[in-house]
């Protein structure tokens, strides 16, 4: 099997694999559904009104990540996920059917949007550190690769396929598709060989809270990847709102092309999903991407057209997922397994946690100095970001530049001491 799929040659992990890309498309789906209904059937195009959903739905993950990650340290990875899938499964059918039945108000999206952040908030941790149960270490990396090009082909098939669904059957029969989706995951989750996952469970009285945040307040490198996930979940990550404004109110266009702009970004992130597998993670991917992402977002909000700016969603998507599965493969690869658990909450909260504050903003924006602004502004924290970690990087590993354009390409290059290492993917 080619390297770039290794983890699937694993039972386990396969049939979790299945699971999981099955219930990832019907949840995009689900997503590009339940934005289409906020903005166009329930309001009038009212950005703030979807950013309402956006940070209603991300707000649990911060409130409970601790304990969740506690929780996934301490017991069933497995059990956690299957739990939280039931709850989100019965979410989707009662959304499902309120819409289908023409009974659906903008409240009751909002208190489902709340119900499934809290199932989401347990099952992110669960989810995260479960893959490490699933293949030996030296596949960690791999599988998580892997993960994310289930996430990203959903979102390439997902949204598109949403978009038409909607514009010939309505929204109602798209989020009952997920309902489906996600009893799959669960007949999967059940399915599993429990013989042959490689469980790793803290002790009584090793499980707590406290540990997990000494943990990360002693390992600088996790700080500064944290500070990363946060930035771009933050800002980075808002494409719910942005497309779809920029689809409605800057190109004028409806449900199918709206559907279409995750369709292309999709094509960018599977892309890095499946590149990324192939590779060992190092810091450098991370920051020439978060540079290659600031610099075509700001190109993006000034694209005069619909479709160069559908085509910008590829290299966008790209290094938009390069970013974070890289960042997050140095993080579980770097730590203990029994902390796995309270570590990737953190990650999964940090990940999400400033959405409740900054999507209702980008929606403002959107509302107020227009949809480009939706797109425009999230970039420049991710900019600034960048160069903030650079310099980091540079000081903590006494990095030096140096320029020298009679050589060969590269011609920068990170001099430590006497020791020279060529980063081409930072001057590309």
């Amino acid at each position: 099997m080619s390297s770039t799929f290794a983890s699937l040659s694993v039972p386990n992990y396969r049939t979790y694999f299945i699971g999981v890309t099955a219930s990832n498309i019907g949840q995009w789906m689900a997503r590009t559904a339940a934005s289409w209904l906020v903005l166009v059937d329930l309001t009038h195009g009212n950005a703030r009104a979807l950013g309402w959903v956006t940070s209603l739905n991300f707000l649990p993950a911060l409130l409970l990540a601790p304990a969740a990650g506690a929780v996934a340290d301490r017991f069933s990875k497995r059990a956690i996920m299957n739990w939280s899938q039931i709850v989100l499964a019965t979410s989707a059918l009662t959304l499902a059917t309120l819409v289908l039945t023409g009974h659906v108000q903008l409240w009751q999206v909002y208190a489902l949007a709340l119900l499934d952040g809290i199932a989401s908030a347990f099952d992110g941790p669960a989810r995260q550190s479960m893959v490490a149960e699933l293949v030996p270490p030296e596949l960690l990396s791999n599988a998580i690769s892997l993960n994310s090009a289930s996430f990203n082909m959903a979102r390439l098939v997902g949204p598109g396929v949403a978009g038409f669904l909607i514009a010939a059957i309505d929204t109602g029969p798209v989020l009952a598709v997920n309902v489906v989706t996600f009893i799959a995951l669960i007949v999967c989750l059940l399915s599993l060989d429990t013989k042959q996952m490689n469980v790793a469970r803290a002790k009584r009285g090793q499980g707590g809270v406290v540990q997990g945040i000494r943990y990360i307040r002693r390992r600088s490198d996790l700080v500064v990847l944290l500070v990363i996930a946060l930035i771009m979940g933050s800002f980075g990550f808002n494409f719910a709102i942005s497309n779809a404004v920029m689809a409605t109110e800057a190109f004028g266009k409806g449900a199918g092309e709206y559907g279409m702009l995750g369709s292309w970004m999709g094509i960018g992130a599977l892309t890095a999903a499946l590149r990324t597998a192939r590779r060992t993670p190092r810091i450098r991917y991370v920051l020439g991407a978060m540079l290659g992402f600031s610099v075509l977002m700001i190109l993006s909000a000034a694209s005069p057209s619909y479709w160069l700016f559908a085509v910008m969603l590829v290299p966008i998507g790209y290094f938009a997922v390069t970013t974070l599965i890289t960042a997050n493969a140095l993080v579980q690869t770097s730590v203990s397994p029994e902390m796995r658990g309270r570590v990737m909450s953190v990650w999964g909260a940090v990940l999400l946690g400033g959405t409740p504050i900054v999507s209702p903003i980008v929606g403002w924006l959107g509302d107020v100095a227009g949809p480009r602004w939706t797109v425009l502004a999230p970039s420049i924290p991710v900019a600034i970001t960048f160069f903030l970690v650079t310099g980091w990087v540079m000081r903590h590993d006494q990095l030096s530049v140096r320029f020298d354009p009679h050589k060969r390409a590269p011609w920068l290059r990170l001099v430590r001491g006497r020791v020279t290492e060529d980063m081409p993917q930072l001057v590309k």
